[in-house]
This record gives structure tokens, C-alpha cells and sequence, in this order.
């Protein structure tokens, strides 16, 4: 486990990785063995983890089914699996952002994404405040609190505009970076990063959104891939459990494994 110098040093890298006019772009992980495995690859440089994944590897639903404390135990071998910084993916905070994030630090953790889930604007607002006050009295001022807003992916009457005053929000209480997530084309993305400024939003990679080249010119801070790392891994398992059906076997591009 580190110390809280060690998380304060970690915070403060994780944060100059998202202030770096070149994209930081994460694979999320979910349990220790896929951290060391993405930890490990060269170009890795922090790493998230994806709640959703989390709890389906538990036997949950998504939504905060699975208890915080099984949460955090899972998000804590992740940390102790990398020398890496890591950011978790705490969903709405399970009830109290602000003390789920001052457990996430006590495990090493030194940024976060939080939903809005679309609450009241001033609850919101408040909620990143709350949480950026606990990591700051936990001894990690440089917590990188990626504050979602759920404008796009629960369908608010004007995702844009709804993301473009949340997220404009967000930044004023002191958060340092603003996560939409959602199918994103190359005008809303510009619209977005024109509202909040170069390196303050941060996206997720499904199909049909622009590519990381494009979206580094456009001045995004950060892409992540949320479930779909753990759905390409399940895709090859099932893969191969179709080719031994069929009298074949493991495929030759299998990588050893530490």
C-alpha cells in the first residue's frame, strides 16, 4: 500500500497526464491479473478501473449492486497489482461520494470518476466540492476527480447544452477534468472542449466516435473504454471455447502471462 506521500506524488503525476496536450488514453481494468496485464504493456502510463466490470466479475448488476467495501476491496488489489497511478470508477458514489472516495484513497487510489446522474444541479455541484474537500483532507490536493455527467447516456432533453452547463459547473467547484460519456461526433466533441477548455474533458471510446488522433488535435484530456475492454476479453473466451467445439484449439497469438 502507498503512503500518503506516495499517493500525493502518484496524484500529482495522474494529473499532469491529463494537463498533457497528448491524449491519455486507458484501458480499464478490473481485477489484478488484468491490471498487471495492461500495467505491464509499454505506453501504459495510469490506469482505470470500470465499475461495470468490477461487479459482473462479483456476480452483481451494473448500478451499485455490489456492497462499496467489496467495491473498494477489488479496486485495492488493483492497486497493489501496478506501480501505476489509478483512477476508479466509484459510479454515483454509493450514496456518500465523498466518504467512498476518502476510502478509495485509503487503498492508493488518486483520481476517480463520479455520475451526476443527472441530480439536481446545486446537489451536484455540491457533491464534486464534497469529494474534492475529502481527498484534500486525506493529504491528496491533486485528486483527479473526472466528474461525469450522465447528459448523453440517461438522455437529458438537450445532452449538449444539459453536458455544456453541468460540466461548466463542475470545473468552477474545482474539478479538473469533466467525463461525458456517450457516442460523441466530432461537433459535439468540439463544442464541448471550446466550453470547458483544452484538457479538461474526458470521453469514452465506443464505435462511431472520432479517432484518438483527432480527438488529441481536438484537445481532449482523456479517453477510457469503460466495460468494452472486459467485453473484448470475454469475446476472445468465447472465441475460443467456439474453436475447441470445432477441433481446434488455443489460437497461436496467445501471449504468456507473467
Amino acid at each position: 500500500m502507498s503512503t500518503p506521500l506516495e499517493a500525493a506524488t502518484r496524484a500529482t503525476t495522474l494529473l499532469d497526464l491529463h494537463r498533457d496536450p497528448s491524449l491519455l488514453a486507458v484501458v480499464n481494468v478490473w481485477d489484478a491479473i488484468s491490471a498487471t496485464v495492461v500495467s505491464d504493456l509499454p505506453g501504459t502510463r495510469a490506469l482505470a478501473t470500470a465499475s461495470h466490470s468490477i461487479a459482473a466479475s462479483r456476480g452483481y448488476e451494473d448500478g451499485e449492486k455490489i456492497p462499496v467495501d467489496e467495491m473498494i476491496e477489488e479496486v485495492r488489489r488493483i492497486v497493489v497489482a501496478t506501480r501505476l497511478p489509478v483512477s476508479a470508477d466509484l459510479e454515483g458514489g454509493y450514496g456518500d461520494a465523498a466518504e467512498t472516495v476518502r476510502k478509495a484513497i485509503g487503498v492508493g487510489v488518486v483520481g476517480a470518476n463520479i455520475e451526476d446522474q443527472l441530480k439536481p444541479l446545486a446537489e451536484a455541484t455540491a457533491q464534486v466540492e464534497a469529494v474534492l474537500a475529502a481527498a484534500a483532507a486525506e493529504g491528496v490536493p491533486d485528486f483527479v476527480l473526472n466528474a461525469r455527467t450522465d447528459a448523453f447516456v440517461k438522455g437529458a432533453a438537450d445532452p449538449l447544452a444539459e453536458a455544456v452547463t453541468r460540466g461548466r459547473a463542475y470545473l468552477d467547484a474545482g474539478a479538473p477534468v469533466v467525463f461525458v460519456p456517450g457516442r460523441l461526433d466530432e461537433q459535439q466533441v468540439e463544442t464541448l472542449v471550446e466550453a470547458f477548455g483544452p484538457q479538461r474533458l474526458t470521453t469514452i471510446g465506443v464505435p462511431g466516435t472520432p479517432s484518438l488522433a483527432r480527438l488529441e488535435q481536438l484537445g481532449v484530456a482523456r479517453v477510457s473504454y469503460g466495460p468494452m475492454s472486459q467485453r473484448v476479453a470475454l469475446t476472445a473466451l468465447a472465441e475460443l471455447v467456439e474453436a475447441v467445439q470445432a477441433g481446434g484449439g488455443v489460437p497461436d497469438s496467445m501471449r504468456p502471462l507473467n
